[in-house]
């Protein structure tokens, strides 16, 4: 298996072809066996005097203690911050405790763990301007070398800028061992990734949003490495572990590239974020991020799929009209308290609006060629159903148990988390909601 040189995207200028020039700050990226027991060399290139080693219970286990051990035999001063709780959260409760942790001599925040973690690490180092390392401890996300942390403020899922990690570290030895679950989510974000790209194109093609061809490439790419080692890596095999890391890691470069997360978050990611949200406000156990996404995925591909099967009717169906107020009360009752941010958003932009909705179906029916080869371009939801069941993951929200009232909330709802255009904001454009969430529900909630 080819490994990858990560010179070749790291620390350099970028002159795209997209007319933008793309970099990626990271330093370093180590994806090995004991890759751990570099971290004393990685280290002595800098003259770091405090550090702060972070986990949970769980990931100190995992390699925190392996850490503590490398740190000292090089003779590092360092401090210990444990997360006291049972399930880590990314909101404000771990923000303050995270915060008052960190003491204002330290100069390097060195985690260890996988989202989460990660999440929270580098949003805190970034506007403490610390820097920041990643220790990673399962192969379950694509946000390790990110630049955007995602965190639930106000019960709101919310995108917040931040930096990526300047070093990765991925021992194989350790992420080889990390729960079968957590290794079949990395699998179910990065299949995500279908259904971003084909909603970031038809973006371009309906709002003239800007796309970068070699950004795109460069995702298919991570892709290619996961869905082609996914059923190898369960089996805990090191070169396919090493493949899943690699295209996660990739993905994260991609939006480092381009400053956001358009490039690995779609339609399928809202839907999950929505569950989140939801997961949470009604204190039940959330599962994992890609765990999430993947069943997202099915779901978005099944809905891009009724969406072509629907095409002969869409330049005859009726407008919808926008009662603003109807529509509040809608949020109100789909967001309960988190329900303030999403009101704001609309007030703010009005996507929803009559004049865009409009602007954005004459757009679409204009491009609608170029938008049916994109879609028919797409993995089919059941091939990507059997992916998932080949690596014992589920694929359908019965099985995460998001009740069916959520799941259809999501479908109507999850497009005003943010104001990213994408396949469920046509689904509303075009007054498809109702008819494609009832249908979904018959076929997942049997």
């Amino acid at each position: 298996m080819e490994k990858i040189d990560w010179n070749n995207y790291l620390n350099k200028d970028i002159v795209c072809s997209c007319g933008k020039t793309h970099f990626c700050d990271i330093e370093e990226i180590v994806i090995e066996d004991h890759a751990i027991q570099q971290l004393p060399g990685i280290l002595a290139k800098h003259a770091y005097k405090k550090l702060c080693v972070v986990c949970d219970e769980n990931t100190q286990e995992a390699a925190g203690f392996q850490v503590y051990e490398e740190l000292t035999k090089a003779g590092y001063t360092y401090k210990k911050i444990v997360f006291p709780y049972r399930e880590l959260i990314p909101d404000e409760e771990a923000l303050v405790f995270l915060f008052s942790q960190i003491p204002n001599d330290c100069d390097l925040v060195l985690a260890v763990g996988s989202g989460t973690i990660n999440d929270l690490c580098r949003y805190v180092s970034y506007k403490m301007k610390i820097d920041y390392y990643i220790v990673g401890t399962a192969p379950s996300m694509d946000g390790y070398a990110s630049n955007v942390s995602p965190l639930i403020i106000r019960h709101l899922k919310t995108t917040y800028e931040a930096r990526p990690a300047r070093v990765i570290i991925g021992d194989l030895d350790v992420m080889s061992q990390a729960p079968l679950s957590m290794i079949a989510a990395g699998v179910g974000d990065i299949i995500g990734k279908y259904v971003c790209l084909a909603d970031w194109q038809m973006a371009h093609m309906v709002n003239g949003e800007y796309i970068c061809q070699e950004i795109m490439k460069l995702v298919r790419q991570s892709i290619q490495k996961v869905a082609g080692h996914a059923r190898a890596a369960i089996q805990r095999d090191k070169a396919a572990i090493s493949a899943i890391m690699e295209g996660l890691v990739l993905s994260g470069i991609a939006m480092s590239y381009i400053g956001n997360s358009r490039p690995a978050s779609g339609s399928e990611h809202h839907m999950s974020h929505y569950w989140e949200m939801m997961f949470l406000l009604a204190e039940k156990e959330d599962p994992l991020h890609g765990t999430k996404v993947g069943v997202g995925t099915v779901s978005a591909l099944r809905l891009y799929e009724m969406l072509k099967d629907s095409q002969a009717l869409l330049d005859s169906l009726q407008t919808p009209h926008f009662q603003r107020e109807d529509w509040e009360k809608q949020i109100l009752d789909a967001y309960g308290p988190a329900a303030t941010g999403v009101l704001k958003l609309e007030e703010e932009i009005g996507k929803n609006s009559d004049e865009e909705v409009l602007r954005r179906r004459k757009n679409f029916l204009e491009h609608q060629d170029e938008i049916w080869k994109v879609v028919d371009a797409l993995p089919s939801s059941k091939d990507i159903q059997k992916l998932l069941e080949s690596i014992n993951a589920p694929f359908s929200p019965a099985q995460l148990q998001v009740p069916k009232e959520v799941f259809q909330k999501g479908i109507f709802f999850a497009k005003d988390l943010r104001n990213r255009f994408g396949l469920l904001q046509i689904l509303f454009d075009f007054g498809l909601q109702e008819a494609f969430s009832k249908k979904l529900m018959d076929e997942f909630y049997v």
